[in-house]
């Protein structure tokens, strides 16, 4: 698509809330096999119920390798979901497609950001990832929208979130990252997200969620619902690994300000299990050399808080747990014009993320 050598800052441009109207959802369709157990089937179901529900709200494109292109076309047969030939390396589209900006008079363009699976050959989860790094110019592409190019500046749409009066929440453990980019200081990426996203204040939390393979992605732990309110993973177990975590970053965003001066409010999302991959989950998922290895010893990231805002409605995941109801709940009070929408989250999670993870939103424009 058509570069452009300029920052969306200084075009006018920047990055809205999840909660601005969307024009479509982009989903990436799953099927390799060294991360989706059982070639990638339980995962494929669990992302054409995702696709789905979100086609009762919006329209979704879902990107398909043509290996895989007849058999997701029948499983996603529905009238509000596209079906196209994209050539990827892995399904986490939150990560690899682009960021998209927008203009206060219209237009609409996307931010391309370098991307190395996680970390590169230092703490990366597969190689190659090169065709991932294509992803988000080829989506641009297909919606005809100008690209930024971040070449060499590496970040993760699942790293970032944003309140759209700019102010941007995010991480240490994943943003000053060693295996990220060590070139950079603190205040130097502070201003390539200001000049690519539009914001004007960064609120750092320490870390995400424990074992969270992104090196603590914040869209699994912690995000905005609305302009001064955000919503917290939480436990209020000293035992669990995340109880320190979530009282880092209760403290950092109790006394934190937003861009537009506001005390923040902060609601507590339980967070379910702990959860962990069973022997016979670990066992369906190919060993190859390089990719991230699945072990029934390793507690899963599972976390409510990785749900999706589309028109009208709120895509979310459930586990078969306790905490599904009291979350739903929260969620229906916490945004009370929208319809809730439950959808089992479990094979998602054994790949490593969740339903925000695996979709990004374009903002209508």
């Amino acid at each position: 698509m058509y570069t452009l050598h300029s920052t969306p800052r200084a075009d006018g441009y920047s990055m809205p809330a999840e909660w601005a109207p969307h024009s479509q959802t982009w989903m990436v369709w799953p099927e390799r096999p060294d991360n989706w157990r059982l070639g990638a089937k339980p995962a494929q179901a669990a992302f054409a119920e995702v696709a789905r529900a979100i086609a009762s709200f919006e329209p979704v494109t879902v990107c398909v390798s043509a290996a895989q292109y007849e058999n997701a076309n029948l499983q996603l047969s529905h009238p509000g979901i596209r079906v196209v030939e994209l050539t990827t390396d892995d399904a986490w589209v939150r990560d690899t497609g682009p960021t998209f900006v927008t203009h206060p008079s219209g237009g609409l363009r996307g931010v391309d950001w370098t991307f190395n699976a996680w970390g590169g050959f230092n703490g990366g989860l597969y190689w190659p990832w090169q065709r991932d790094d294509q992803v988000a110019d080829k989506i641009l592409g297909l919606v005809r929208s100008p690209r930024y190019r971040t070449e060499g500046f590496v970040l993760e749409g699942g790293a970032i979130h944003v309140d759209g009066e700019g102010t941007l929440i995010t991480t240490e453990e994943c943003l000053l990252n060693a295996n990220r980019n060590p070139h950079l200081l603190r205040e130097e990426i502070e201003i390539k997200l200001a000049d690519h996203l539009g914001i004007d204040k960064v609120i750092w939390l320490p870390e995400g969620l424990y074992n969270d393979e992104t090196d603590g992605h914040v869209d699994n732990f912690c995000c905005f619902v609305r302009p001064g309110e955000v919503l917290l993973a939480w436990t209020d177990d000293p035992q669990d690994p995340n109880f320190d975590r979530c009282q880092k970053a209760l403290r950092i965003l109790e006394a934190s300000r937003d861009a537009q001066g506001r005390e923040l409010k902060v609601h507590r999302m339980p967070i379910p299990g702990p959860l962990y991959a069973t022997a016979e989950e670990c066992a369906g998922v190919d060993r190859v050399a390089g990719s991230q290895p699945r072990d029934p010893s390793i507690r899963l990231a599972g976390s409510y808080v990785n749900f999706l805002i589309v028109n009208d409605g709120i895509i979310a995941p459930s586990f078969d747990d306790s905490q599904d109801e009291p979350a739903r709940a929260l969620l229906e009070q916490l945004f009370p014009d929208r319809r809730v929408v439950m959808v089992p989250g479990r094979e998602i999670l054994l790949g490593g993320g969740n339903i925000h993870c695996i979709t990004q939103q374009q903002p209508h424009a």
